[in-house]
């Protein structure tokens, strides 16, 4: 049968290849067949290669020279970005240079800034040489080379002769918000006080720290109409033995770090007893750190026992908002500042009121522009070990 022309073939149907086209092989098709096979050789050899093309030298990571003591009282944290000398933050990476490089081949090392005395910046970082173990918690102790918590975790201030008024706010930790409010607000020269039966006590002080404070842990202590009038928990009382009041002492001493000093919350009664006040007392000059008398009870023994057991120790000369009003209040922080003009310094406590933070907050900045000088209580303490 004669084939069709293509103009004859019926619609959708193709026409039979010639039987010279279906023999013939495309050039195209032997090329493309060469390179398959080629790469196929290649990936064979790469495969049964001993080593990969990579240099493993240039892959290697040296692992950080981490310093002995490098480690902050705190958790592990969790992998972040390493903080450099500005971050502020618990380590200092450095990069030594070629001429101070470590015999470890120029390996990054890690230091702790507390090791060179404490900056503003970390000050909210415990310094570990400064810190016990124990069961309730972290407790302050003289570290191995003499240095103490006093010391260390004390604000820094001018150091001039001039007037000098050193304010006490306590009560921090009570109420969430007027804490907040109080860190906030309240001038850094200002020193605050923590009730060692409030909550968060650790983040509160980190915030204080941060802010500039310098900070003073409250222990409650009997008073004369206990327990009609109870400080609260872990009270040190004239009954008890010297074991469970050194045994509640280092429960309040352990709810946070950082502080140069504790101070009496109530305890009339407490501090007039010899007896009992001997072992809270030799149990402070042991740990390095302060007293402050907040100079409610003239009958306290604290001044004979600090000097005797080595114990910095401030005794305030008044309370400014025994009565809860802005002029009242302002009243008795001029006859603090007549006070400091007349002997060097002077010393006032109070408490976390929104009335009492309002007015210390407006009194301080006027009282600068008067040549006063607002300082930590640290400042004004007479130290034994300092002559």
């Amino acid at each position: 049968m004669a084939e069709l022309k293509e103009i004859e073939r019926p619609l959708g149907q193709a026409l039979a290849p010639r039987a010279a086209e279906k023999g013939r092989i495309g050039k195209g098709q032997v090329i493309a067949g060469l390179a398959v096979l080629a790469m196929v050789g290649v990936s064979a050899a790469i495969a049964l290669r001993e080593k990969p093309f990579r240099n493993p030298a240039a892959e290697a990571v040296s692992t950080p020279e981490v310093v002995a003591g490098a480690t902050p009282l705190a958790a592990t944290p969790k992998a972040e970005p390493a903080p450099t000398e500005q971050s502020g933050g618990a380590k200092i990476i450095k990069v030594p240079k070629e001429a101070d490089a470590p015999s470890t081949g120029g390996a990054i090392v890690i230091r702790d800034p507390s090791a060179l005395g404490q900056d503003l910046r970390v000050a909210h970082l415990p310094d570990r040489a400064l810190v016990e173990d124990s069961p309730t918690g972290p407790l302050p102790i003289r570290a191995a080379d003499g240095r103490r918590p006093f010391d260390v975790y004390a604000r820094p201030w001018s150091g001039a002769r001039g007037a000098r008024v050193a304010i006490v706010i306590g009560g921090l930790a009570v109420s969430q918000t007027g804490t907040q409010a109080a860190i906030a607000r309240l001038p850094a020269e200002v020193t605050l006080a923590f009730a060692s039966q409030g909550n968060s006590i650790g983040r509160w002080m980190q915030q204080a720290r941060n802010k500039g404070h310098e900070i003073v842990m409250q222990v409650p202590m009997e008073p004369f109409d206990y327990p009609n009038v109870n400080p609260g928990r872990s009270t040190l009382t004239v009954e008890a033995g010297a074991e469970e009041n050194l045994k509640n002492l280092r429960w309040v001493l352990s709810r946070t770090t950082n502080y140069t000093a504790v101070m009496n919350y109530m305890g009339a009664r407490f501090s007039a007893d010899r007896a009992a006040m001997e072992p809270f007392m030799a149990e402070l000059g042991k740990r390095g750190i302060g007293y402050l008398d907040d100079g409610s009870s003239a009958r306290s023994v604290a001044p004979e026992l600090a000097a005797q057991d080595r114990v910095p120790l401030a005794v305030a000369d008044t309370a400014i908002d025994g009565e809860q009003d802005r002029g009242a209040i302002l009243k008795k922080l001029d006859q603090l500042e007549a006070t400091a003009r007349a002997k060097g310094f002077a010393i006032g406590v109070g408490s976390a009121f929104d009335v009492t933070v309002d007015a210390v907050t407006a009194w301080v900045a006027e009282a600068k522009k008067r040549g006063i000088e607002i300082v930590p209580i640290s400042a004004v303490a007479s130290d034994p070990e300092k002559g």
